[in-house]
């Protein structure tokens, strides 16, 4: 081993040291402090009580499998539209002038209206027009509702990567006798697709919290079925058990997209 390797792994040590130091003396304080405040002994027993918790916990985790539910059948949907109005967007073709201006309103309008109007918009609004059963469903037109909000959301991440390709690579297919089409199917598509792996991943996390907004129009999903139990036991004890479950899904994906994105920077370099 040469000197700065030695020098740099000592580095290394050093800071992890100071790392676990600061962070263990961090968690001591508030292990020490937080019992010492005036209103703990109310707090703990309003939000972590673990008899609460035991009782409610089960059904919480039923629950959940409606947001996974919901989450499953919306993802597919939302990466597929979002890849279409990126095309729409990208079209060269004057011909196509009106997909990219169909492409730009809609991203402009679903990323400007808040999520949880939009899904009170339509879900609220479409079963209002007295549409018969299965049609009239909260799970429906929530999940609808979702899509084309993420969908704005996740065009623009994929314009963006599909920006990040030179245009010396369309070029250069192009020279070589490559349709658009082609061009795109072929060159453009799979290197952008894998440069906005990351920031799609981190999409997916933040749809998988927003499912609970669909709460609000009917579905009986984690949130809502906290708030049942909030009401029949007079104790928050089961947000804080539906926060776990979220945080048991949410920490490892994000950590995953956290892995992917240093990996990115690493192949960059």
């Amino acid at each position: 081993m040469t000197r700065r390797e030695k020098y740099d792994a000592a580095q290394r040590r050093r800071s992890l040291v100071i790392a676990a130091s600061s962070t263990a003396l961090v968690i001591l304080a508030l292990i020490i402090l937080v019992p010492m405040a005036p209103g703990w002994e109310k707090v703990q027993s309003s939000f972590f009580n673990r008899a609460v918790l035991a009782k409610s916990f089960p059904k919480l985790l039923d629950a959940f499998l409606v947001n996974v539910m919901i989450f499953a059948w919306s993802a597919p949907l939302i990466g597929l539209l979002g890849l279409l109005i990126a095309l729409a967007r990208d079209a060269k073709s004057p011909a196509l002038f009106p997909l990219r201006l169909f492409g730009a309103a809609f991203t402009d309008i679903f990323r400007g209206v808040p999520v949880i109007l939009t899904v009170y918009l339509i879900g609220f609004g479409i079963p209002g027009l007295g549409l018969p059963r299965p049609w009239n469903s909260p799970y429906i037109w929530g999940s609808l509702a979702l899509i084309l909000t993420y969908s704005a959301y996740v065009a623009e991440i994929f314009r963006s990567g599909i920006d990040s390709v030179h245009h010396s690579q369309r070029a250069a297919a192009l020279s070589l006798g490559l349709s658009e089409r082609q061009v795109m199917r072929d060159v453009v598509l799979p290197q952008a697709v894998r440069n906005v792996v990351p920031s799609q991943m981190n999409m997916l996390i933040a749809l998988q919290k927003d499912v609970s907004l669909l709460s609000f129009i009917g579905p009986v999903e984690i949130f809502r079925q906290a708030g049942v139990f909030k009401s029949l036991l007079a104790n928050f004890t089961p947000y804080v058990g539906a926060a776990l479950i979220f945080l048991a899904v949410t920490i490892p994906a994000t950590r995953y997209a956290d892995y992917l994105m240093a990996k990115q920077k690493r192949e960059r370099r």
